[in-house]
């Protein structure tokens, strides 16, 4: 597992869909991937308190960030789980760096460590948890199946597996923009899941599987416990990080896409990506985000109690704050 990409996930794990990972500067890179993550931060928020607040939760006292990008993530976790040990493990270090920046500007250094590591390779090196948070990661192992069981071996009695994969596509845009053909998004969304495709089919050792995350979990001994999705919703008009955000992904799927779009399309996104046209994104009164991420969670056979009897530990009380669909 090794996400190096201009094209980054809400929670700023980069991804290596598009480009070889020497292509990047992170210097550059490594900060937009960390304001992405910021503005989806309440929908990982709403995903982390629901795990915390399960009537079946474990005290928490070591959690494993896997691809944890620039670790705005684990720096969360940190906070929801207060008592407990983050382990933040990427492949790229100079996304570690600033997650180690990231954590002693928040206070948390003493509590998050970083880990340079490919997965599945060297699951051997992370230790156990109470806790395994997998965000957008698992699809760059191509044998899924195999990489559940290789988290499934590193939970302690009781501990919890949080998958995060799947969702919503983000909306920028109305249907019909006032120029080029009408649905020009989900004609992005199209050309994007091809690409996925043909990631996924290139991973080495890549085997096709029916992505029913309840069956995979169970498959590999682990007790499903429950999926909900979580949404970002930010009207128009947007902020101007949000808005940055907006410009951002639409040129990097303008530049990824060029030799796959119409004509059409691509004059409509030289149009929205051009600062001075009224009808740009820059200028034009209408643009949102919405969005959706998935939280599909499991957890390991609890043992015999160690504390005769108690009943597990509630950082929040028990109580189910996001809901169905947690809010921005």
């Amino acid at each position: 597992m090794s996400k190096h990409t201009a094209h980054a996930h809400a929670d700023g794990h980069a991804h290596a869909h598009d480009h070889h990972p020497d292509a990047f500067d992170w210097d550059v890179v490594g900060p937009v991937l960390e304001q992405e993550a910021e503005l989806s931060r309440p929908q990982y928020e709403a995903a982390a308190r629901w795990i915390a607040g399960l009537p079946t939760a474990p005290r928490v006292r070591k959690v494993l960030d896997l691809g944890c990008g620039p670790g705005v993530i684990s720096c969360l976790l940190a906070e929801v789980f207060p008592e407990a040990e983050i382990l933040a493990v990427d492949g790229t270090p100079a996304l570690l760096e600033r997650t180690g920046a990231r954590a002693e500007r928040y206070g948390v250094g003493e509590r998050i460590r970083t880990l340079h590591a490919e997965l599945p390779q060297d699951l051997g090196k992370l230790g156990e948890a109470d806790l395994i948070w997998v965000g957008n990661t698992l699809h760059h192992i191509g044998d899924q199946r195999g990489g559940l069981a290789g988290f499934a071996g590193l939970l302690r009695p009781g501990g919890t597996l949080a998958l995060l994969e799947g969702g919503l596509a983000t909306r920028y845009l109305p249907r019909d923009i006032g120029f080029g053909r009408p649905g020009l998004e989900t004609r992005l969304d199209v050309l994007a899941a091809d690409r996925f495709d043909d990631m996924r089919a290139g991973l080495p050792g890549t085997i096709r599987e029916t992505e029913d995350w309840s069956a995979l979990f169970t498959a590999v001994g682990l007790e499903p416990q429950g999926t909900r999705s979580f949404l970002l919703d930010l009207p128009a008009p947007l902020p101007a990080a949000a808005l940055d955000r907006a410009v951002t992904d639409f040129a990097r799927r303008r530049e990824a896409f060029a030799d796959r779009l119409t004509a059409e399309d691509t004059a409509a996104l030289d149009r929205l990506l051009d600062p001075a046209d009224p009808a740009g994104l820059r200028l034009r009164p209408d643009v949102f985000t919405l969005s959706a991420r998935t939280a599909h969670l499991a957890r390991q056979a609890p043992g015999p109690p160690a504390d005769g009897g108690r009943e597990p530990h509630h950082p929040d009380g028990g109580q189910d704050p996001g809901g169905c669909l947690g809010t921005a």
